[in-house]
């Protein structure tokens, strides 16, 4: 009976299982498909195929396709290297085909283009593409600081150490003289408003943007790439890309703060109190003794007392994943900068989202971004700067009794204006705030036709809006107040709005034709309208003197039509041509239009069958390009209509008693149009070792043309005597090079190491309608400090333009004695007839290197630049001299270079100030560990340390060699940033 009982058991247990395996094979089905690339609808062979929750899986063959048993029900997850992730579930469907989209930003395989993107195997213009694993490490609160130095032929110039301040911006130099030199610059599809156009009481353009939300720049530098923007490429394009969220992705959550402690790295040497009484008595003949009893006794650093140690703190929460079919990204910041000047500092707040589903079944991808950004700025009063180096050391901050000055020891001569104000009071005692609003948006809606799914429809839909409200006022107390009188105070009160809409529509067609040839075309309509207005009101806080009222409203409006062919044979030459048709209302009917076409070439030599067994050869291609692009933004908005502006009291006439203002007609030209610059670019791109060494090598060469520049007009025309119109030319060209080395590549360990050099010149070529061997050229300075720069045919723009010094037996140079080179038998500091061009403040050369290197969870990463033969007219000790040590009824400080050279009287002209201002900087050097799994949980942290502003190496005399437009005249000094931060991923 047992044997049975068991035998019986076993039968049992047989057939349940025969029934159950029977049932589960009834379940499992077997599918099949094909794997695609969404954009170029190119197989993709290797593509992970793997049921989700298991390890069973397959991969694509190298025709795209996949088999796989699955059960009904069961996810499938579609991965590969470059791509979004994609699940599918399985129901009755036996063939399941998959396009996988390309992950377009930070994969280092696609690069963002105008109106769409390429792969950066096929592109054929001068592009460079920096992700955020490349950016600048620190306490960055200024997007174009994540650039500096990495890319060639791209020189940022930061505009001090202010908190929240801009930069100036060069991509190959600069293409004109009287328009703005600045690279358009587009964020997420929308072309926004450069530096010059920026809202009052907002100092940077691009402030609105939270550096944490930055996934891309892409620099576009050659016609051939920028053309198809036409009328505001000539001075190159920069494209930002925002990070978003993935398809199929669960929530992530991440935090990312951060403590920064920021110095001065230096103070400008000036002479002590115990120095200056020196100076004073050893100098006895060459001062009036009657001021000697004005010397006091102390010994201020008024430098010491003006900056400070600050600290600043930086917040930023983002969240990404999906909702079902909804990807999504939202992040929240906040930024509180102190500055090391008192009374200067920056607060802001950042908001931003984006959403980018699709619907339809795919046939239709929205892209909505939003950005808010809200600031309070603090500017307080960089005047103190110049003062602290020039105020008395032997007096105090504060003095007793002094109440008519709010307790600041002052100057109390001839008003007390005429005296160097007291640095601290002229620091502490402003009141210089704005608060700015800016909102900038777009919705984008691409949609593939379900009948011919080679035809993308895009839409772009999209704002700008930013507002300001400030004031700059001053107490009576204060003697720096700019009012004629002292003890009046000052009272100023601004506000501006400006406002940018853009709607552009475009077609792309993206096929491949048959295995040898590939068309991606593109051709759409741009429009976009820009509204500025703004309002001053001025007025001293004792209400003795009238008040000024100002108010101004412009607007302009640019239309284009464009197009793109990208035509690609055996993927190995490839051909693209571009044009652009612009309309700017700030022309002339007649010269409204303006045409810019661009061509480019490309071969991918390595493809060749004679390369093939080339195995160290990954990489090479050939480069050819052409093309024009324009220039329209010469900040007026009518330069091509008359204008007429009321008179000032002269101009008032008696009519019936009462005086009645006049009006005067302004210059204009009617015939003003664009200016135009051609640009042809030849570059290699090569690639060895799998492409650990890779780099590309470009010359170029640029040539703008209908130059604007201001003439001589003749009298009696009703007008003044100076008209901006089209006359000039210029040069820029050069050679670029970029190179990357994958150094160490293993599991454990990398080194990467990035290195970039330019080589720009720059030449006037022609400046007036006729040939003027008299003209002398454009001549900048002022009635200060004398005329100081030129810009005249044959030599680089804003040119120095000095006197000859001449030097004595013991190498010093002699006060007053230049070089005749006129050859008139004399010469004297000033005479621009005896000036020469000495140099130039832009750069010869330049330099960019980083390196990267990472041990399992530490990693250590550094950038470093220098500029080569840049010169600095260094203004602050040009000013110094023993006769300006004493004033009527006051003393001032001078800069320890006057020792240098005992000048008795200033020599604002001569060359001997202008200096080799050549250097080295380290920008930064980070330091970081990641903790995996923190306290057990799914938490990674990373904690790390930077500091900015390492070090500088340079024969530059002044404080800083980094002087935007050459010219060192006591600007903010940059600060040297520590800053510890740390980043949480949930």
């Amino acid at each position: 009976m047992i044997k049975s009982f068991r035998f019986n058991k076993v039968l049992l247990m047989l057939a349940g299982l025969f029934m159950i395996t029977n049932m589960a094979m009834a379940q499992q089905v077997t599918i099949s498909g094909t794997v695609r690339d969404a954009g170029m609808s190119e197989v993709l062979p290797g593509v992970t195929v793997l049921i989700k929750g298991t390890t069973t899986g397959t991969i694509t063959t190298p025709d795209g396709t996949y088999t796989l048993n699955a059960n009904k029900g069961d996810v499938l997850m579609f991965s590969f290297i470059g791509y979004m992730g994609q699940e599918i579930t399985v129901g009755d469907q036996t063939v399941i085909d998959v396009q996988l989209e390309p992950e377009v930003i930070g994969v280092g395989e696609v690069v963002v283009i105008g109106y769409g993107v390429q792969k950066k195997e096929d592109k054929t213009g001068s592009v460079v593409s920096v992700s955020s694993k490349d950016f600048n490490k620190g306490n960055i609160t200024s997007p174009q600081d994540l650039l500096v130095g990495k890319s060639s032929g791209v020189v940022i110039t930061s505009s001090g150490g202010a908190p929240g301040s801009g930069s100036t911006i060069r991509i190959r130099g600069g293409s004109s003289l009287n328009a703005s030199n600045d690279p358009l610059i587009i964020v997420d599809g929308m072309p926004i408003e450069g530096v010059g156009n920026n809202v009052s009481g907002s100092s940077n353009a691009l402030s609105f943007i939270n550096p944490n939300d930055i996934e891309t720049f892409t620099v576009l530098k050659d016609a051939s790439a920028t053309a198809i923007y036409g009328s505001r490429a000539s001075n190159g394009v920069i494209i930002i890309t925002t990070k978003k969220g993935s398809k199929g992705t669960p929530l992530k959550l991440s935090y990312s703060g951060s403590v920064s402690i920021s110095t001065p790295e230096d103070y400008v040497d000036v002479y002590s109190g115990d120095e200056m009484r020196k100076i004073a008595l050893d100098n006895e003949g060459l001062f009036d003794p009657t001021y000697y009893n004005l010397l006091g006794t102390e010994n201020t650093d008024w430098q010491d007392e003006i900056f400070r140690t600050a600290i600043s703190h930086d917040h930023n929460f983002a969240a990404s994943g999906a909702y079902k079919n909804l990807p999504y990204r939202v992040s929240l910041g906040y930024t509180d900068q102190t500055g090391i000047l008192e009374n200067t500092d920056m607060q802001r707040f950042t908001a931003s989202l984006n959403l980018s589903p699709s619907l339809l079944d795919d046939h239709l991808k929205v892209n909505a971004n939003a950005k808010l950004m809200s600031s309070k700025h603090n500017f307080g009063d960089d005047g103190a700067i110049g003062s602290a180096i020039s105020m008395d050391p032997t007096q105090p901050v504060y003095e007793e009794g002094a109440d008519e000055f709010g307790g600041y020891y002052q100057w109390q001569n001839h008003g007390a204006n005429l005296g160097t104000p007291n640095p601290v009071e002229q620091a502490m005692a402003v009141d210089n705030q704005s608060d700015v609003i800016r909102f900038v948006g777009n919705l984008k809606l691409d949609y593939k036709l379900p009948f011919l799914p080679e035809l993308k429809a895009s839409l772009n839909l999209a704002t700008d809006y930013n507002e300001s409200d400030g004031h700059n006022n001053r107490p009576i107390t204060s003697p720096s107040t700019l009012s004629e009188a002292s003890g009046e105070g000052k009272l100023n009160d601004y506000g501006g709005t400006n406002k940018n809409n853009l709607l552009d529509f475009y077609l792309n067609y993206n096929k491949e034709l048959t295995e040898s040839h590939r068309v991606d075309a593109t051709a759409g309509y741009s429009w976009q309208h820009f509204e500025r207005e703004g309002n001053s009101y001025t007025r001293v806080a004792s209400g003795n003197i009238d008040d000024v009222k100002t108010s101004w409203i412009t607007e302009n409006y640019l239309v284009s039509f464009f197009g793109r062919l990208n035509y690609a044979f055996r993927n190995k030459y490839l051909l693209t041509g571009t044009f652009r048709y612009d309309g700017s209302s700030r022309f002339d009917e007649d010269n409204r239009w303006g045409f810019f076409p661009s061509t480019a070439f490309a071969w991918k030599i390595h493809e060749e069958a004679f390369l093939k067994d080339v195995d160290f050869l990954s990489d090479l291609k050939l480069r050819l390009g052409w093309g024009i692009t324009g220039q329209q933004d010469i900040g007026n908005d009518y330069p091509a209509q008359a204008a007429y502006t009321l008179a000032g009291a002269a101009g008032y006439y008696m009519i019936n008693g009462e005086y009645i203002p006049t009006l005067r007609p302004e210059t204009y030209d009617p015939d003003i149009k664009w200016e135009e610059t051609t640009t042809q670019n030849i570059g290699i791109d090569f690639g060895f070792l799998n492409n650990r060494i890779n780099g590309t090598i470009d010359y170029y060469f640029r040539e703008t043309e209908d130059l604007l520049n201001t003439v001589t007009i003749p009298s009696g025309s009703n007008f003044s005597n100076n008209l901006l119109t089209n006359v000039g030319s210029l040069e820029n060209k050069g050679i670029e090079v970029g190179l990357n080395f994958v150094a160490i590549s293993k599991q454990d360990m990398s080194l990467n190491l990035g290195l970039n050099f330019s080589h720009n010149k720059n030449e006037i070529t022609k400046l007036l309608l006729n040939d003027d061997s008299d003209y002398i050229g454009i001549l900048y300075g002022d009635a200060f400090n004398g005329i100081t720069q030129v810009t005249r045919v044959g030599e680089p723009a804003y040119s120095f333009f000095m006197n000859k010094q001449v030097y004595g037996s013991d190498g010093k140079p002699v006060e007053g004695l230049y070089e005749d080179l006129a050859g008139n038998g004399g010469v004297i500091s000033g005479d621009n007839g005896n000036k020469y061009v000495y140099h130039s403040p832009a750069p010869e050369y330049t330099f960019g290197f980083s390196a990267r290197f990472n041990y399992k969870d530490f990693d250590i990463s550094t950038s470093l630049r220098a500029n080569i033969d840049n010169y600095v007219l260094n203004q602050v000790a040009s000013g110094a001299s023993y006769d300006q040590m004493q004033q009527i009824g006051y003393w001032k400080n001078m800069p320890t270079h006057l020792s240098k050279t005992n000048f008795v009287k200033r020599q604002f002209t001569s060359d001997y100030f202008v200096e080799n201002a050549s250097f080295l900087k380290m920008d930064n050097i980070s330091a970081g560990y990641n903790f995996n799994k923190v306290a057990g949980k799914d938490i990674n942290a990373r904690v790390s340390f930077t500091v900015q502003n390492v070090f500088t190496i340079t024969e530059y005399t002044g404080l800083d060699p980094e002087v935007d437009e050459g010219i060192d005249n006591n600007f903010y000094p940059r600060p040297r940033t520590f800053t510890l931060g740390v980043n949480l991923t949930f």
